[in-house]
């Protein structure tokens, strides 16, 4: 047996592994809240997958502290409130609000002027496991940040000019910054826009595919270039663009699995990209019983598990689900295969 990074490489090239690689997210409150508790998880199940040291710096527009009760402004002017602590803050103000605003707006460019990627480096070096940088990159969610959703949902639909030209200003920050992040040691890179909702796209396909398919293409191509994995992670249902993710050139994709039809996205993409993440049906592992969350991991090993990589056994721990279920998920990862898996 080789190494976690071994097996997480091994998995997004589609080949025999032994097991599907452990990639368990824990929320800030639970980090703050049930700390002893999510330490013991990890002991009992490492991750594969890690991320690296390193902390975007602050900028010109930056006010308050991100995880602390209160309001704070981000390096991009937007104003953002937690209510409690390891809550996630809650949009407030944005700062192009007035589309006047727009035209002058020019991103944080110390944000990245200003970081220190030697602790990135150093990071890297000093594991075993799968590195994966989690970006600052994600257009769509910076554009309903700064116009305000309202708005930007609008104007994008419309396909307005000032917008257009919001997201080309953006794209040049971002294509900086996936470059900086790929010159480093990381094996992966990460890219985020939270597109999907229960039902499916929050914009028609064809906004996606017009406005934004090329600026991830010109990211992957970056990452790719360098030698790295690129993963995308949004939320909800992406089935409509999930060919367009493949064309894009994304490694692995993560997206809600059971607001799809799971067994038609095995038989239509399993050998083509690799889904990061599975049974993490929230409502599930907060209210369900032990044998419905291991009935649900069962579900997506039958459809994507078959011991030749594909899947990532990715799950979030919030705080209100019990240590019992999540320790079930992740022991359901572990059991033997399906039949099936050994059978094709």
């Amino acid at each position: 047996m080789g190494t976690s990074r071994d097996r997480v490489i091994q998995t997004l090239r589609h080949e025999p592994t032994d097991r599907a690689p452990r990639d368990l997210w824990a929320t800030p409150a639970m980090e703050s809240q049930r700390g002893d508790e999510l330490a013991e998880m990890l002991r009992r199940f490492p991750n594969d997958i890690v991320r690296p040291e390193f902390r975007y710096p602050g900028g010109h527009r930056t006010r308050g502290t991100v995880s602390e009760v209160g309001l704070h402004t981000d390096a991009w002017g937007c104003t953002w409130q937690v209510t409690q602590r390891g809550e996630v803050p809650e949009l407030k103000h944005s700062p192009l609000a007035d589309s006047r605003q727009a035209t002058a707006f020019r991103p944080p460019a110390n944000l990245l002027d200003k970081a220190n990627f030697a602790t990135v480096n150093k990071s890297c070096a000093g594991t075993s496991r799968f590195v994966l940088a989690w970006t600052d990159v994600r257009p769509f969610d910076r554009l309903q940040w700064l116009r305000g959703p309202e708005a930007a949902l609008s104007e994008l639909r419309a396909a307005a000019r000032p917008i257009r030209d919001l997201l080309a200003a953006l794209h040049d920050f971002y294509c900086r910054e996936i470059a900086l992040w790929a010159g480093t040691e990381v094996d992966g890179i990460v890219i985020q826009d939270d597109w999907g909702s229960d039902r499916g796209l929050v914009l028609p396909p064809q906004v996606f595919r017009e406005l934004f398919k090329p600026l991830y293409r010109d990211y992957c191509r970056e990452i790719h270039a360098r030698d790295k994995f690129a993963f995308f992670r949004s939320t909800g249902n992406l089935d409509a663009v999930m060919e367009d993710l493949i064309d894009i050139g994304f490694d692995a994709v993560h997206a809600h699995l059971f607001s799809m039809n799971v067994e038609s996205l095995a038989e239509r993409f399993r050998h083509r990209i690799v889904f990061w993440g599975g049974s993490d049906a929230q409502k599930m592992l907060v209210q369900g019983t032990v044998d419905e969350v291991k009935a649900a991991v069962r579900r997506v090993r039958a459809a994507f598990d078959f011991g030749r990589g594909g899947v990532i056994a990715q799950c979030l721990w919030d705080v209100r689900a019990p240590f019992h279920n999540v320790a079930a998920a992740l022991e359901q990862w572990l059991a033997p295969l399906p039949m099936h898996a050994h059978a094709k």
